[in-house]
């Protein structure tokens, strides 16, 4: 882990402004310090001379004085920290989302939800102390012990060299114990990550696993990997406690040895009172910021360790190639026929399904048949960019863009739409920026759903509607899409696995005036109502029973 990764300063502006800030507070921090400490030798100093009190009134003001602005000081540190935290928090959290987008579903596939959801929360939440704690004493670091060295230097070279020496040893415990904080670390957050996951899976197929009576399995997987957790947080406190021993003890060695030296002087008569003084008062200042910047390291690793894996998503990101002419098949309103050629899917263990090559014009209809199992899903994954695909896509004799890449000339609803709360109209136009509701009306009448009322409340995971409701209105809001953006594909993953026989003809129907308006209608299905209305089909054969290898 490096102290500061340049990366923040590119991916967050507002770090510039943060640091450029610290740097201000803590060149004023260390004046404070040495006019604090040349006040106090003074006082200390004179009184033992035997000046009176009224005499020591003007240094004694000044001392008060420079205490209150060091106190100002923090305070003003600690707002920069709050606010730039804040900041930067939420620029890394809009670009991790950003860079998600960009990168698309078929990414998001190879990672889990679960994780990018913790880094975006939890992992972002523990940057707080990475900007109050850790960067805040980093500075100062760089400042106030150069400076409080500078300074002994010029009083009491002697004192300067033992603070040179023993200096050192403070960061060389610091990168000890950083290689095992990092190892604990980054084990505990990779735990967290697989306890986010195992809850996210064990909560989506939660009914799944009580028909079977495969429950309790999920609440052992989910108690040890909970126990894992609990293991590696005491490891990681562990390793804090034992590494803000050795620091506080190199530290304290270090200014005992500096301040033996200046008794022995002091005695000997071959050193002043006020050098001696001001030279003591000092010396721990120069060790403080160090033993602090390795103390708050470890309440800091946690955010490091996230903001690690946030530049990591958004490098990959940016490592996208920009598509200056993604040809018109990424245009809003481009027109012509899909059409696939050679096209297969492979999640890193073989093609799923035999190379398909079709072509769906406009003005029609065609049907995804195939067995089940046979990969019709993998390949409504790869025209829609959410599967790493080979062979070549087409719109119009254009190649689209690669997997990930927007497709704003595409509609689609899946098998299950995911319905938001809110009204039945806002589910409908979810993703633009206001309701049409003339629009929407039409959009639910073209998907069979004419008894269903714009106004009507939904809640969470569609609840208030049947399944077959849900279903409709998720027909309907690819239907929204197509007749608001005029996109030339309409894709429907089985639109009619929960509708009778009457509503699904009815369905039938909106589809067929949908597609004469001009989108090609492609439908994944297995019913027989719907393959003899369709213009086209278009068999798929997984690649066991293509006999492909």
């Amino acid at each position: 882990m490096r102290p500061l990764d340049p990366r923040l300063l590119r991916y967050a502006v507002s770090a510039r402004w943060f640091l450029v800030s610290g740097a201000v507070i803590g060149a004023a921090t260390a004046a404070c310090i040495v006019a604090f400490a040349w006040l106090v030798t003074v006082c200390v100093t004179g009184a033992i001379d035997g000046r009176s009190l009224e005499d020591l009134l003007p240094e004694l003001g000044a001392l008060v004085g420079v205490a209150l602005a060091r106190a100002g000081l923090v305070y003003a540190r600690d707002l920069v920290a709050a606010r730039g935290a804040a900041r930067v928090k939420s620029e890394l959290r809009l670009g991790v989302l950003d860079a998600v987008r960009r990168l698309g579903p078929a990414w998001l596939v190879r990672h889990s939800g679960g994780r990018i959801a913790t880094l975006l929360g939890r992992g972002m939440d523990a940057l707080d102390d990475y900007f109050s704690k850790y960067l805040p004493q980093l500075i100062l670091t760089v400042i106030v012990t150069p400076v409080m060295v500078g300074v002994i230097f010029l009083q009491d070279w002697v004192s300067a060299i033992f603070i040179l020496v023993t200096l050192p040893l403070i960061p060389l415990f610091m990168v000890l114990i950083g290689w095992a904080t990092q190892a604990v670390q980054r084990r505990q957050w990779e735990v967290l990550g697989d306890l986010s996951t195992s809850f996210v899976d064990t909560l989506g197929g939660l009914a799944t696993l009580k028909i079977f009576g495969r429950e309790r399995r999920l609440v052992d997987r989910m108690r040890t990997i909970t126990r894992d957790y609990r293991v590696q947080t005491m490891r990681v406190l562990r390793v804090s406690f034992l590494s803000s021993f050795a620091l506080e003890l190199a530290a304290s060695l270090s200014v005992a040895l500096v301040a033996v030296s200046i008794g022995l002087r002091l005695v000997d008569g071959s050193l002043a009172l006020s050098v001696g003084l001001f030279v003591l008062l000092l010396a721990p200042e120069a060790f403080l910021p160090l033993r602090q910047v390795g103390t708050n390291f470890h309440a800091a690793a946690e955010g490091v360790a996230a903001a690690e894996d946030a530049f990591a998503v958004l490098d990959e990101a940016a490592r996208i190639p920009t598509d200056t002419a993604a040809s018109v098949a990424s245009a809003p309103h481009a027109s012509g026929s899909l059409a696939l050629h050679g096209v297969s899917v492979d999640y890193g263990e073989g093609p799923v399904l035999a190379p398909v090559t079709a072509e769906f014009p406009q003005r029609s209809i065609t049907v995804i048949a195939g067995p089940s199992g046979a990969g019709k899903s993998s390949l409504f994954a790869a025209i829609l960019g959410f599967a790493a695909s080979s062979g070549t896509i087409t719109l119009d004799g254009n190649a689209v863009p690669a997997a990930g890449r927007e497709r704003p000339w595409l509609a689609w609803t899946g098998q299950r739409p995911a319905l938001v709360a809110g009204t039945v109209a806002e589910n409908v136009a979810l993703g633009s920026p206001s309701v049409d509701q003339e629009l929407a009306r039409r959009a639910l009448d073209l998907a069979a759903a004419a008894d269903i009322d714009l106004g009507t409340v939904v809640g969470v995971a569609g609840s208030g509607l049947s399944g077959g409701q849900s279903q409709r209105v998720g027909i309907a809001r690819a239907i929204y899409r197509s007749l608001q953006k005029n996109c030339s594909v309409v894709l429907l993953d089985e639109p009619s696995s929960a509708l009778d026989s009457a509503t699904e003809a009815v369905l039938l129907d909106g589809l067929r005036t949908l597609a004469d308006g001009g989108p090609a209608v492609v439908v994944i299905s297995h019913r027989r109502a719907v393959i003899d209305r369709a213009d086209a089909v278009v068999p798929v054969q997984s690649t066991l029973l293509a006999g492909v290898r």
